[in-house]
């Protein structure tokens, strides 16, 4: 049997395409006492 692992992926702001955002309103739902936190640091 061969078991697959998957090593952790980063990513950094320059790999995000912000003008896929562009122009429209994003909200954050759904993430419990800590909402504020996450939401912010997007």
């Amino acid at each position: 049997m061969s078991e697959q692992t998957e090593t952790a992926r980063f990513f950094e702001a320059s790999d995000a395409d912000l003008s896929l955002l562009q122009g429209r309103r994003v909200a954050i739902i759904g993430y419990g006492s800590q909402g504020h936190a996450h939401a912010s640091n997007l």
